[in-house]
Order: C-alpha cells, then structure tokens, then sequence
C-alpha cells in the first residue's frame, strides 16, 4: 500500500525515475480500488464516485507514467504514443515493462540501486 501512497505524495512530480514495482503496484490498487468505486456506483445507480476518483488520480497516473518511461531513459512525451489507437497502448505497455537502466541517465540514479531515504 505504501507504493500507492508515494506515488500520491509525488502528485505532481514528472522529474526522476520510477522502478516498476512502484509503477505497477500504483496499478494495482488504482484498478482495485477503481472496482470497488465501479461496484459502489453500480449499487447506487450513479457514476459520480469514479468519476471523482478518476479525476483525482489522473495527475499521478500521467506523472508516475512519465517517471517509469524515464527510468527506461526515454522521454515522458512517449506518453503521447498511447493515443495511436491500439498499437499505442500495447508499445507503451512494453515501455512500462521494461526493466530499467542500471547506470544513471539525465533523469537521475536508478531508484532501484539508491540508498533509502
């Protein structure tokens, strides 16, 4: 849980590097949670809850995103590349599952070799 909750700390944050473990845990409980809401709204016959939610966690999800593509040393603007409908979404999902470069690029050090804060 302390994974979602950094990237939430980081809100806007699109400098700096992303493991993919921070990424994809983000992914996780963003999907998790997105369900229940879906459950919820169901429920209530209304759409409002996700649509709140969506729009909160959407700033994150675009930084988090931009911070994983920078781990892999490509620029955050291969985020646009998810808008050439269908072959956009699966290259970027390939980016995102690329495991990260192990020296340090221009976004900084790898997060995966730092010493913890």
């Amino acid at each position: 849980m302390h994974w979602y909750v950094d990237v939430l700390k980081k809100y806007a944050v699109f400098s700096g590097r992303a493991r993919r473990q921070e990424y994809w845990m983000f992914v996780l409980f963003n999907l998790i949670i997105s369900i229940v809401l879906a459950i919820v709204d169901a429920a209530l016959d209304t759409s409002i809850l996700g649509i709140v939610y969506f729009l909160a966690v959407l700033i994150p999800a675009l930084a988090v995103t931009v911070r994983r593509l920078h781990d892999t040393s490509r620029s955050g603007w291969w985020i646009l590349i998810s808008l050439i409908p269908l072959v956009g979404g699966i290259i970027l999902l390939v980016f995102t599952v690329f495991d990260s470069k192990p020296e340090t690029n221009e976004y900084g050090p790898n997060p995966k070799y730092a010493p913890a804060a």
